[in-house]
């Protein structure tokens, strides 16, 4: 063994040169996937006051967000919808007319080589805010899980190149691949919020797609934090039932549980750097606490080094452009 001082540790930390040598782990732009807000109207783009830097659009305004995202060359956007309308089951989101549908038209007819993700939930549509139907003061599983598989087809025949499902309902992965299937849409992945715990870093989010339930939690449904076997179940039934990229959320919080996803299972990983976790970064570095750009890179460094193929991050332009 080698002893001190023949093994200098700092040689090959000396210059920037040795320093990008002998990196480990990379982040290309196309690993990046920017996830955008779209409502109803014409000429709309209003930032949500808990997140600076990011807007509620309207289809023309979020088409020119997914001009700039095709022109820095990353992954994807995912879509959140903001309806004209709330209702009891959330009907905007399988109609065939709903925003998101509007939206992943116009962005595939602008850039058709751009991958467009829709979030697949009724939580931004539904007037209670809860992610599926109420019976009895509580989500019911089987009658959500239904309406979801409508929904991913009215966004398969939109145009969507993948349906994320975020809602946790059982079974709904499953439910969904069945729908697309009889529908014609074979082709269409499935990217599943398979891991996706009961978080307060979602709080921002929740202003941005206008999400809050009006009633209880969300607990019943989504993940408990402190269970990571549970987050193994979780994602090996995503996978069974036919999850094509299965994810973990929020991402800084579960670093452990992307890592042996990643070692367990090998599928492809996505983590979602939510918008609490950005929202802290943004409030630190506008109080002078932490220099923003190095927060932002050890982040999501953090995340790829812990095994995740592709991030989910509002920071997805500004490290893209700096990427290159």
């Amino acid at each position: 063994m080698s002893q001190f001082p023949v093994r200098r540790m700092r040689r090959l930390r000396r210059t920037p040169g040795l320093r990008r040598l002998v990196q480990e782990t990379h982040l290309v732009p196309s690993q990046l996937v920017w996830p955008l807000f779209v409502r109803h109207g014409t000429g709309v783009r209003q930032e949500v006051s808990a997140l600076p830097g990011v807007y509620q659009t309207s289809v023309d305004e979020l088409v020119k967000d997914a001009e700039r995202a095709a022109s820095l060359g990353l992954g994807g956007i995912i879509l959140f919808g903001l309806p004209a309308e709330k209702d009891a089951t959330g009907s905007e989101a399988y109609d065939e007319q709903g925003i998101v549908q509007q939206a992943i038209r116009a962005v595939k007819r602008a850039v058709p080589d751009l991958v467009v993700m829709a979030d697949l939930c009724l939580c931004e549509y539904t007037d209670h805010g809860h992610c599926g139907v109420i019976a009895d003061g509580d989500v019911d599983n089987d009658a959500t899980v239904y309406l979801l598989g409508k929904a991913a087809v009215v966004q398969a025949r939109a145009g969507a190149d993948i349906v994320a499902p975020s809602d946790m309902m059982d079974g709904r992965v499953a439910g969904i691949r069945k729908a697309l299937d009889a529908a014609g849409f074979s082709r269409v992945p499935i990217m599943s919020y398979a891991a996706k715990m009961a978080s307060a870093f979602y709080g921002p989010f929740r202003e941005a797609a206008g999400s809050t339930p009006q009633f209880g939690d969300r607990q019943s449904y989504q993940m408990q934090g402190a269970n990571a076997d549970e987050a193994l179940r979780e994602i090996r039934l995503d996978l069974d039932e036919g999850a094509d990229i299965v994810m973990v959320k929020p991402a800084l919080p579960c670093l452990d549980v992307i890592r042996r996803a990643k070692e367990e299972f090998g599928a492809p990983i996505a983590a979602y750097q939510v918008s609490g976790e950005y929202a802290m970064i943004k409030a630190a570095a506008a109080r002078g606490m932490l220099d923003e750009n190095r927060a932002m890179w050890e982040t999501l460094y953090a995340i790829r080094r812990a095994g995740a193929d592709i991030v989910l991050s509002y920071f997805a332009p500004p490290a893209a452009e700096a990427l290159g």
